[in-house]
């Protein structure tokens, strides 16, 4: 039996993109390539409304949620489907269509297009990060974790707006005003970085490539810049981009304690930590069943 006859694609009418052009399109498509799914095109009304739509369809069953968007609104989607679960595993199937900004997740794990996929109805499990803030509900990630410079930037470009000039302009303010951060890391004990990156993908900001890590092997890369000046910053940032980190260390764990109210960026979406927060990242192997 496959594993849903319902698609539902959900987009944020209000973005920049074309989101709403790509839903319509690939329900198109795939009324002519699988008329035995039901699709349905749900369009998001406020910030977070992605997560509730995605909750309920999860529970509903025989579903899958396909976000229409970049690694922010999938985050949203991932937040839902895993709401509806039992904590190890989402509740339903959910993969995204890319029509945002940087689509690191989708260029990562994509094997075809992603109507083929869908169509075939084969799903894979790939794995998720379940980051734990001092005994709060824990959030999802399905690429990654990142203080420092990655969210310091993120930030910048939501100030300073997207695009491709402008995204260079936003991206050399964030670098000249960018200081490094402390936090107790367990087991280590204070360690100032540049940048800590704990990462269930191989690419990052549509043009750093990571590690050559695998999002269904269990394990989540932890790449690490400990500080230094700028220009070894610098250095680091166009060896990623030019010809990646190459293999990281590799864990199922990893914990560590703000020192000061600090930034850290969840996939696409950016929060703030106060002080003295403990955090916990652990592996949720296979949490996450998608198609790709």
């Amino acid at each position: 039996m496959p594993a849903y006859d319902r698609v539902v694609l959900v987009y944020n009418p209000q973005s920049s993109g074309d989101g709403e052009q790509r839903a319509r399109r690939c329900r198109a498509t795939l009324e002519e390539t699988a008329p035995q799914l039901a699709v349905a095109l749900k369009a998001t009304e406020y910030a977070g409304h992605a997560r509730v739509i995605a909750e309920e369809e999860a529970r509903a069953g025989r579903t899958l949620v396909v976000s229409v968007s970049g690694d922010g609104g999938y985050h949203e989607v991932v937040q839902g489907v895993m709401a509806a679960g039992d904590g190890t595993v989402a509740a339903a199937p959910a993969a995204v269509l890319p029509a945002g900004n940087a689509n690191d997740h989708r260029r990562a794990t994509r094997e075809r297009p992603l109507v083929d996929a869908i169509a075939a109805a084969r799903l894979q499990h790939l794995d998720l990060l379940r980051v734990s803030v001092d005994g709060d509900a824990p959030r999802w990630a399905h690429s990654y974790l990142g203080l420092g410079i990655t969210p310091t930037v993120a930030l910048e470009l939501e100030r300073g707006g997207k695009g491709s000039v402008r995204e260079i302009v936003t991206t050399v303010r964030a670098f000249s005003r960018f200081r490094p951060f402390a936090v107790d890391v367990e087991g280590e004990g204070e360690r100032r970085f540049d940048s800590l990156i704990l990462a269930n993908t191989t690419e990052m900001a549509k043009y750093v490539t990571l590690s050559d890590g695998d999002p269904a092997d269990g394990l989540f890369e932890v790449v690490t810049l400990p500080h230094r000046s700028k220009l070894r910053l610098l250095a680091y940032a166009v060896r990623a981009a030019v010809g990646g980190l190459g293999p990281q260390p590799r864990t199922d764990r990893f914990a560590f304690r703000t020192r000061s109210p600090l930034p850290v960026q969840l996939d696409g979406e950016v929060l703030d930590l106060g002080s003295d927060r403990g955090v916990t990242v652990e592996i949720a192997p296979r949490a996450l069943p998608t198609v790709v």
